[in-house]
C-alpha cells in the first residue's frame, strides 16, 4: 500500500504543476501588448475584469509579496532604520507570473487598496516588476463599479512614496518594540508562564486601557441614594407618573461615579435623598398634600441625523445591532467591496472602500440620495442643503468618501436576493445608514409638566415624535438600555388639580463605568487616535489569540495573564506603552504620510528614548538572571524550529543550552491509567497522555516501548460509522475539536463532541454537546445538527463537565 501511494504522489503533482504551468504560458501569451492591471485580492480582479475589455490582463499579489525578515530583527538601526525585505513563503510563483506579464505588457497598473497597506504592497510590486517594464503607473478604485474603475484608469498616478514610507516607519516601529521588548517581557515572566509573550505597539496600550478599566470597576464603590416616584390622577382618571423634583425650592440631584473618588464634605453638598429613613419621612409628608399642575412647559426637539459610516463607526453598529465581531464586520466588508454577484449584473462591487475614518461624501452621491429619498419619501424627508458631518476623530486623514453603496439601485430588498444572510444584513446597515445621513432631522414636540404640592413639585416628561424624518429610515437602538416611552395624556393644563394615587421609594446605587466591548472599544480607540480603520479588527483580534483578553457575555475582561502582563509593561515601560505617546507617534506617522517629516527622522526621534527606556528596564526591572553553567554568562531566551529554550548570551564562543525553566505555578501532572485500554506492541496498560495536538494513550512501559493509540471518547464516527470520535486539539489557537480516527479517509471534523443518542423530534442518529454559561454557571445542552432544536441537561448531570470548564 505505502508503494502505490509514492509511485501515485509524483504523477498527480505533475500533472497539476503541468496544469498550473501551461495555464500561466497561456495567459502571458495572450498578455502581449495589453496593460497588466495588478490587484490584491482574485475575487476584486475577477469584478473588475468585466469593466476592463480585451486590452487589459488582471492578476492579484494576493496580499503582501513581500516582509520584514523573520526570526531577526530585520532593521539596520545604524544606517537610517533601513529595513531588510524577504519574499514571503509560497509568493515565489506569483512574483515569476507577476514579472512574464510585465515583459510582455505595454504598460503595468498597480490598483492595489486605496490606504497606506496597499501603497505598500504596491510598492513592493513595482520594485519587482519595473526591471521588466518601467511603464508602472498607479491607480485607486474607490469603488469596484464600471464608473468607479473607469474613474481610476483616467486618473493614473505615481506611487506615493510619503505615504509607503509612513507604512514602512509603522511596520518598523512595530518591529523595534515587539522583538525587543517582548524578550525582556518573556524573561520577566518565566516564573508565571512558560508561554512566548509578545508586546505589541498599540495592542499593548488597548490592553492596558482593559486593564485599567477592569481595576476600575474592582475598586468602584458605590453610593447609595433613592429616588421618589408618585402616580397621580387627572379629574377624568387619566394616569400621570412623575419623579419628585425638588423640595423647599432645592432640586435633588443624584450623585455619580464612585464614592473613593468623592469627599465627604463634596457628597454632603450634594442635594440627594441619602437614606431610607430620609425617604420614608419625605414619603410620609408627601401624602398629606394637595396638588395641582403647577406649570405645562411645552418645546419642539429636533434631532440630526448620524454621520455615514467610517471603519470605526460601523464596527461599532455591526457589534450593537447585528452581533459582529469587528474582525468579521471588516471580512463581510471587504467582499462588499470587492464585488458580489447580484443577478444579470454578474459580479459587482456593491460599497465604497470600508478603511476610511472621513464622513465626506461625493456630490454626485448626495445628489443620488437627495433623489431616492425625495421620490421614495417625499420632499418633507429631504433638506434644503445636503448636511455636513465632522469627524470625532482624532489624527483623521480624510482620504476617502465615507463608506456607502456605489449605487442606490441596488436596494436591501434587492439584494437580499442574492446574498447570504450576513451580507445582506451589513448591506442594508450600510444602505439605511447612508440614506439617513441625507435625511431631514426628525422632530418632537416635548411636554414637561410640573405637579405641585406644599413644598414639594414633581416632573413628569413625555415626548411625541411630530416627524420621523430620517428615523423613517434609520431608528435609533440605545446603546445603555430600553428606557420606557412616557406618553401624557391630552388636556394638562395649569392649575387642574391632581389626586396622588400611590407614592413609593426605590433604592439605587451608582453605577461602575461598563466593561468595553467590541463597538465601546473601537469607538475610544478612535476618538483618542491610537491605531488606524485598518487595525481596529486586528488589535481586538490579537489579545483574544494571545489569551490576554476573554469575553464575558460580548464584553472583554483581561486574563490573569494579560493583568501579569500589563504589570511588567507598565511598571517597566510606563511611557511607551502610554496612551498620549502612541496618540502622538499616529499623529507623527500622519505628518511622514504627507511629507512634511522623513522616515528616517521621525523613527530617529522615537529610537532614542525608546532604546533609553528599554536600557533602563533591563537595569533596574528586578528580573533575576539565569547563569549559563559553563562560562557564567547571562542566557537569553532563544527559538528554535523545536521551540523555545535558554542559549547562551556569548553563542558560538559558548553553545550551552538547557530548556526553560518550569513555572512555579505549573505542576507536574502525573499521567493517568486508562482503564481497559492495553498496548498493541507489548501489552502492557497505556497512560493518557497530551500533546500539542490533544490527548492520545501512551504505553507505560515508555520509552522502552514507544506504542501509541489515539484517545477516542467512545463514540462511533457519525459519519462513516467505521472510526472513532478522536479528541485533538488545534495547536495554533489550542482550541479543542473531534474529528474521525480513519481521517484523511474520512473528513468528520467538529467543534462539538458528538452523543450517541437519537434526537427525539427527528430522530437524527447522534445529537451534540453545548454549553452556555450563565451567571458564571456553565450550563450544558444537547443540540441537534439536523433539526437544531436544544435539549437541557439536568444540572446533576453535567457537574463533572462544570468544573472541567472552570478549571
Amino acid at each position: 500500500m505505502a508503494t502505490e501511494t509514492k509511485e501515485k504522489a509524483p504523477a498527480i503533482k505533475k500533472k497539476a504543476t503541468t496544469k498550473k504551468k501551461t495555464a500561466a504560458k497561456k495567459k502571458t501569451s495572450t498578455a502581449k501588448n495589453k496593460t497588466l492591471v495588478i490587484v490584491e485580492s482574485p475575487s476584486k480582479a475577477k469584478t473588475i475584469n468585466k469593466y476592463l475589455g480585451r486590452n487589459y490582463v488582471v492578476t492579484a499579489s494576493v496580499g503582501h509579496i513581500k516582509d520584514l525578515v523573520k526570526f531577526k530583527l530585520g532593521v539596520d538601526v545604524d544606517n537610517d532604520f533601513e529595513p531588510r525585505y524577504i519574499t514571503i513563503r509560497g509568493k515565489g510563483d506569483i512574483i515569476k507570473d507577476m514579472k512574464k506579464l510585465a515583459k510582455v505588457c505595454k504598460g503595468v497598473m498597480i490598483a492595489t487598496d486605496p490606504d497606506r497597506e496597499g501603497e505598500a504592497i504596491a510598492w513592493h510590486i513595482a520594485e519587482v516588476v519595473k526591471p521588466f517594464n518601467d511603464n508602472v503607473k498607479r491607480i485607486l478604485f474607490n469603488e469596484i463599479t464600471k464608473v468607479g474603475v473607469k474613474k481610476g484608469l483616467e486618473e493614473p498616478l505615481e506611487i506615493n512614496t510619503d505615504l509607503f514610507m509612513s507604512q514602512q516607519a509603522r511596520r518598523v516601529m512595530d518591529r523595534l518594540i515587539g522583538y525587543q521588548v517582548s524578550p525582556f517581557l518573556s524573561r520577566a515572566m518565566l516564573e508565571k508562564t512558560s508561554k512566548a509573550l509578545s508586546a505589541g505597539r498599540v495592542q499593548s496600550v488597548a490592553l492596558r486601557m482593559l486593564c485599567e478599566r477592569d481595576a476600575e470597576i474592582k475598586d468602584f464603590e458605590a453610593i447609595d441614594y433613592w429616588n421618589i416616584n408618585a402616580d397621580f390622577f387627572t379629574p377624568n382618571k387619566r394616569a400621570v407618573t412623575a419623579r419628585l423634583l425638588s423640595y423647599k425650592s432645592d432640586k435633588f440631584s443624584n450623585p455619580e461615579g464612585s464614592a473613593k473618588a468623592i469627599t465627604k464634605e463634596q457628597l454632603d453638598k450634594l442635594n440627594y435623598i441619602k437614606s431610607a429613613v430620609q425617604a420614608t419621612d419625605l414619603t410620609d409628608m408627601i401624602k398629606k398634600e394637595d396638588y395641582s399642575i403647577s406649570n405645562v412647559a411645552k418645546k419642539k426637539v429636533s434631532r440630526k441625523p448620524a454621520a455615514p459610516f467610517t471603519t470605526s463607526s460601523l464596527q461599532q453598529e455591526a457589534s450593537r445591532r447585528l452581533g459582529f465581531s469587528n474582525r468579521k464586520t471588516m471580512s463581510v466588508a471587504q467582499k462588499l467591496y470587492e464585488g458580489m454577484p447580484i443577478g444579470d449584473e454578474g459580479t459587482t462591487g456593491l460599497i465604497t472602500y470600508m478603511r476610511t475614518d472621513s464622513v465626506r461624501l461625493s456630490p454626485e452621491s448626495e445628489k443620488s440620495a437627495r433623489t431616492y429619498v425625495e421620490a421614495l419619501y417625499g420632499k418633507d424627508f429631504i433638506p434644503k442643503e445636503s448636511p455636513v458631518y465632522k469627524s470625532k476623530s482624532k489624527n483623521i486623514q480624510d482620504a476617502h468618501e465615507a463608506i456607502r453603496p456605489t449605487s442606490l439601485s441596488v436596494s436591501p430588498t434587492v439584494a437580499r436576493q442574492y446574498l447570504d444572510k450576513d451580507f445582506a444584513a451589513l448591506y442594508e446597515l450600510i444602505f439605511n445608514r447612508f440614506l439617513a445621513s441625507q435625511m431631514s432631522n426628525a422632530q418632537f414636540e416635548q411636554t414637561s409638566v410640573d405637579i405641585s404640592g406644599g413644598y414639594f413639585v414633581f416632573r413628569s416628561t413625555g415626548t411625541v415624535t411630530v416627524f420621523k424624518g430620517f428615523l423613517a429610515v434609520y431608528e435609533d437602538i440605545k446603546e445603555n438600555g430600553n428606557g420606557k416611552k412616557v406618553v401624557l395624556p391630552e388636556g394638562l393644563e395649569k392649575d387642574k388639580k391632581m389626586d396622588l394615587d400611590k407614592v413609593e421609594s426605590t433604592k439605587s446605587q451608582t453605577k461602575a463605568p461598563a466593561k468595553y466591548n467590541s463597538a465601546s472599544l473601537v469607538k475610544e480607540l478612535d476618538e483618542l487616535g491610537i491605531g488606524r480603520p485598518s487595525t481596529y479588527a486586528s488589535i481586538v483580534g490579537t489579545l483574544l489569540e494571545r489569551e490576554y483578553v476573554e469575553t464575558e457575555k460580548k464584553t472583554f475582561a483581561p486574563t490573569t495573564l494579560g493583568l501579569d502582563v500589563n504589570n511588567v509593561l507598565v511598571k517597566n515601560f510606563p511611557k511607551l506603552f502610554d496612551v498620549s505617546f502612541t496618540a502622538n507617534m499616529e499623529a507623527n506617522l500622519d505628518v511622514v504620510a504627507v511629507g512634511d517629516k522623513t522616515y528616517a527622522g521621525m523613527l530617529k526621534e522615537f529610537y532614542g528614548p525608546f532604546t533609553a527606556s528599554l536600557e533602563y528596564a533591563k537595569e533596574h526591572g528586578d528580573i533575576p538572571e539565569i547563569i549559563c553553567e559553563e562560562c557564567g554568562s547571562p542566557m537569553l531566551i532563544k527559538v528554535s524550529r523545536n521551540g523555545r529554550f535558554l542559549g547562551c548570551s556569548t553563542y558560538p564562543d559558548c553553545r550551552f543550552t538547557k530548556p526553560l525553566p518550569r513555572p512555579l505555578d505549573e505542576e507536574k501532572k502525573e499521567p493517568v491509567i486508562a482503564e481497559g485500554v492495553e498496548c498493541d506492541v507489548c501489552g502492557k496498560p497505556m497512560y493518557i497522555r497530551e500533546s500539542r495536538y490533544g490527548k492520545f494513550y501512551g504505553c507505560s512501559d515508555y520509552p522502552k516501548c514507544k506504542g501509541i493509540k489515539p484517545f477516542t471518547i467512545g463514540v462511533k464516527c457519525p459519519k462513516c460509522g467505521e472510526g472513532d470520535v478522536i479528541e485533538r486539539v488545534s495547536p495554533k489557537n489550542r482550541k479543542k475539536f473531534y474529528g474521525c480516527s480513519r481521517y484523511p479517509d474520512c473528513d468528520y471534523i467538529s467543534n462539538y463532541m458528538p452523543v450517541d443518542q437519537h434526537c427525539p423530534e427527528c430522530d437524527h442518529h447522534y445529537l451534540e454537546t453545548r454549553f452556555k454559561k450563565v451567571d458564571d454557571v456553565w450550563e450544558k445542552s444537547l443540540r441537534c445538527p439536523q433539526c437544531k432544536t436544544v435539549f437541557t441537561v439536568k444540572a446533576e448531570e453535567h457537574k463533572h463537565e462544570e468544573a472541567k470548564k472552570e478549571d
